[in-house]
């Protein structure tokens, strides 16, 4: 569920440009991302995958990491803002995990800002225990925005709703209030019809240790 971008070369354009002349470095982070927020992922040549960030939270490690969708990107990657694009880099996949298909970003601090509120989403802590019918579930995404949705069902690894997704919403933060539970990863059949499906949160921080990135909390 990836949205290819041929006009990435003005992102990366803007970018070289945004480094050329710059004589000094930036005095304080300047790209403000958080989870709902779109990101694109640079790929081979001049083309790249558009996403969404899941969350934006610190490690055991201190590095300030987040998370988006497996498919959006590879390990050694690099991560620019939807948005902010001009502004350089902010970022770079350190981990991806086919299985659960979720990637792990490492963000450039000195560049970022990171948000716990992204359209009509926050998210203050996790919730590990995965929703259950009828739970309603709640998104924000780079493509549909904010939507909400009930839980059809959950097999305690994936999540199964009505929320309202469509291409380059992968990787959107799903919440219950302001606890995140998953991201999205698919659609079935019809983008906003579906339903909606994608990794439970519980299962990524149990895969994310085993990759070394250790006690995820969010902003």
């Amino acid at each position: 569920m990836v949205k290819k971008l041929a006009a990435l070369l003005a992102v990366v354009a803007a970018a070289l440009l945004s480094m050329v002349g710059a004589g000094t470095a930036s005095a304080a982070p300047n790209i403000p991302l958080g989870g709902g927020s779109g990101i694109i992922i640079l790929k081979s040549g001049n083309s790249g995958d558009a996403c969404t960030l899941t969350t934006i939270g610190n490690d055991s490690a201190g590095r300030l990491v987040g998370l988006t969708a497996g498919h959006c990107g590879g390990v050694g990657q690099t991560v620019y803002s939807e948005r902010f694009g001009n502004l350089g880099p902010a970022g770079r996949i350190i981990v991806s995990n086919n299985d659960l298909d979720f990637d792990v970003i490492q963000f450039d601090r000195a560049k970022v800002i990171p948000l716990r509120t992204v359209g009509n989403v926050t998210i203050r802590s996790i919730q590990t225990a995965a929703p259950q019918f009828p739970s309603v579930l709640c998104k924000t995404g780079r493509t549909t925005g904010s939507t909400c949705g009930v839980t059809f069902f959950s097999d305690n690894v994936s999540h199964f709703s009505a929320v309202c997704v469509a291409e380059g919403d992968s990787g959107s933060p799903v919440v219950i209030g302001d606890r995140l539970i998953g991201m999205v990863n698919a659609y079935y059949f019809t983008a906003c019809i579906g339903p909606e499906t994608g990794s439970n949160i519980g299962p990524i921080l149990a895969a994310m240790s085993r990759a070394g990135v250790n006690n995820f909390r969010p902003i």
